[in-house]
């Protein structure tokens, strides 16, 4: 009986801690990410205090609830006030950490550009083989252990790197690849980090969890300074005078249907409206997210700019022949056609290193260069991309000398 009696005083003790720690934190929860030491200790305590009622209710009541081992529970308690931190990841999954992440295996390779752009790269430990093969662009990182393939990982290797946490796709790989066979030993965090549309938030939420808020709220500042201008300057062009753009992908071959990108697909899509386009997929509602169309259609629409989005460049060739024949090969398809865009010579690649990750400010700023040159004169996407190199890649590249990014060359570049 005194056992028992014990026993709820102590729950009702812990109880009363637990409604004080949640009262505040419930506040603070209208923003999704804390942003003050405040903040961030009333999380800590709310799951410091959840975790602890639940070992309780293991523990003394016999519940058959998951719960934390009193070991466990010591450990984590001695990173309070810091720790435990919750986040909701890309796949609207609630995340808990209750120590600093200090070993991360990435299945995405854009969360490793990300976690680098936040000053964390020291603390990974493992990378997929696209990682592996990009030596200038990760010079170091590139020296990593390899999990293998990002679609699809060596889930044993994985696990002999002993991570804290491991970094994926919101949607790949598939929790049966993953949370089963790793959960709960090893935290599975799922962020995109490649979608203009969410990866300024999601910048945000890992510069929190990686416990690195300065730096985050450093690429934030850089992000919206320019995405801002850029926003600002087009929403001042008029619906009706905005161009019409087709977007190709440019590394199909066939010379009958061309696949584009619709705003399902987001990416490029979303660089083309922020930047004032109009896509022409969107405009005339195709289905699906990697829509092809004949050259028929191309022609009854008759874009004004054609963009390509190339994998022919990027960071580790500094030889333009690959999209140049890219270039070239769209152009012999449409010149027959009266095509404005061909006519006018508004046809241009970028190179898929551009428009995603943290760096698609310049995918973003080349596009409005290209759509209404005389609107953004003062735009010069190459100084923003090597500010990026410099602020964020910390490797000695510069972009007027090396690389292949964009065709034909902007001028000056």
């Amino acid at each position: 009986m005194n056992k028992i009696l014990s026993c709820l005083l102590v729950l009702v003790f812990l109880a009363l801690c637990f409604l004080l720690a949640v009262m505040p934190a419930v506040a603070q929860k209208q923003n999704s990410v804390p942003s003050t030491v405040e903040e961030i200790e009333e999380v800590a305590r709310e799951v410091l205090a959840n975790e602890l009622m639940r070992y309780l209710r293991v523990r003394y009541l016999d519940e058959e609830i998951d719960c934390l081992s009193s070991g466990e529970l010591k450990e984590i308690a001695s990173y309070y006030p810091q720790y435990p931190r919750q986040i909701t990841d890309s796949a609207g999954r609630l995340v808990t950490i209750y120590k600093p992440q200090e070993r991360i295996v990435a299945l995405n390779p854009d969360a490793v550009e990300a976690i680098r752009a936040l000053g964390a790269k020291d603390r990974i430990v493992g990378v997929t083989e696209n990682i592996k093969e990009a030596h200038t662009f990760f010079p170091e990182l590139s020296e990593k252990l390899s999990v293998g393939m990002w679609y699809g990982p060596d889930v044993e290797q994985v696990v002999v790197l002993e991570p804290n946490a491991v970094f994926a796709y919101a949607e790949w790989q598939s929790p049966e690849k993953l949370e089963d066979k790793l959960l709960p030993a090893i935290t599975i965090i799922r962020f995109d980090l490649y979608k203009p549309e969410t990866l300024r938030d999601e910048m945000r939420t890992l510069g929190y969890l990686l416990d690195e808020e300065k730096n985050a709220s450093e690429y934030i500042k850089w992000h919206d300074g320019y995405v801002d201008e850029i926003e600002d300057k087009v929403s001042k062009i008029p619906e009706d005078e905005r161009l019409k753009v087709f977007l190709d992908m440019s590394g199909e071959e066939s010379t009958k249907v061309r696949k584009t990108y619709t705003e399902q697909s987001g990416g490029i899509s979303t660089l083309c409206e922020r930047a004032g386009g109009i896509n022409i997929a969107t405009e005339a509602d195709l289905e699906g997210t990697y829509p092809e169309v004949d050259l028929g259609w191309i022609l009854d629409h008759n874009p004004e700019v054609i963009v390509g989005l190339s994998s022919s460049g990027g960071y580790e060739t500094d030889d333009e022949s690959g999209i140049e024949e890219e270039y070239e090969r769209i152009i012999e398809l449409l010149e027959f056609g009266n095509i404005t865009a061909v006519e006018d010579e508004h046809v241009y690649l970028k190179d898929s290193s551009v428009p995603f990750a943290p760096g698609y400010p310049i995918g973003l700023a080349y596009m409005a260069k290209w759509f209404y040159p005389e609107e953004f004169e003062d735009l010069d996407p190459q100084a923003i991309h090597q500010e990026y190199i410099d602020k964020f890649c910390g490797i000695d590249f510069d972009v007027t000398k090396h690389g292949v990014f964009v065709y034909p060359a902007m001028e000056g570049s």
